[in-house]
């Protein structure tokens, strides 16, 4: 078995190939770079420099969001293009969950944080004993006041992951002593993480066609909130 895993769901990108036993290769960049000049390019040569081609890989896996809405279509566009070339299973990961998989042998509350704009953040929590994260609750949006309210119930380590990390923490740390930021080198999301979580579905059977695979935005893209706003106001 072999998975190919892509992530474009925020300004960084990384695409990575495992087995069921390690990481064969991985390709990290987090510049401004747009991922549609960048992702494809960074697939050939990950190929390339581990000699395999399409036809040696098992399954597609790509985070599928949430995350900025450009980059998630993007990942998922992209995945679905090479599993319909090849005839290969696709593999849908939360973005929020690859994050923690960063963290999986820390102690703690792993908070899962992207930066959704608009005072908001993509949050899930996980709770980890330094083996595998468990989750504490789906993948949802919310302000960053309401997770700072929510993240004071808990007297644990939190471990702040994601592109929304900075922004979390210096809105928390005078209110949350025990709030921290994760490592830079594993700050962002990584494919090596969403590829070994692929490994898991993969034996679970929870595979999807290319054409099931869809993004998980959690809220509409910006230009369809404004549509939907001008549409009730004429409503009114």
């Amino acid at each position: 078995m072999k998975i190919l895993a892509i992530d474009t769901s925020a300004t960084a990108a990384s695409t990575a190939i495992c087995d069921e036993n390690k990481i064969i290769g991985e390709f990290f960049i987090n510049t401004k770079l747009t991922h549609s000049r960048t992702l494809m390019p960074m697939v050939e040569s990950l190929l390339a420099n581990t000699n395999l081609t399409t036809t040696d890989i098992t399954a597609v896996a790509v985070n599928c969001g949430p995350g900025s809405f450009t980059g998630v279509r993007i990942g998922v566009a992209a995945a679905k293009g090479l599993a319909f070339a090849d005839d290969l299973p696709c593999i849908e990961v939360s973005t929020l969950e690859s994050l923690a998989y960063n963290l999986q042998s820390a102690n703690g509350i792993i908070c899962s944080v992207m930066d959704a704009r608009c005072s908001q953040v993509y949050n899930a929590l996980f709770k980890c004993d330094g083996i595998k994260p468990e989750r504490l609750c789906k993948d949802r949006a919310l302000s960053v006041a309401e997770l700072s309210e929510e993240l004071k119930s808990y007297d644990e380590r939190i471990i702040l992951v994601g592109d929304g990390a900075e922004l979390c923490y210096n809105a928390m740390k005078e209110l949350l002593p025990n709030v921290e930021l994760a490592p830079i080198s594993i700050r962002f999301q990584r494919a090596s993480s969403t590829a070994e979580i692929a490994v898991q579905k993969f034996n679970d059977g929870e595979v999807l066609s290319a054409a099931e695979l869809m993004p998980m935005y959690l809220r509409l893209p910006q230009a369809e909130r404004e549509l939907k706003k001008k549409m009730e106001e004429k409503k009114c």
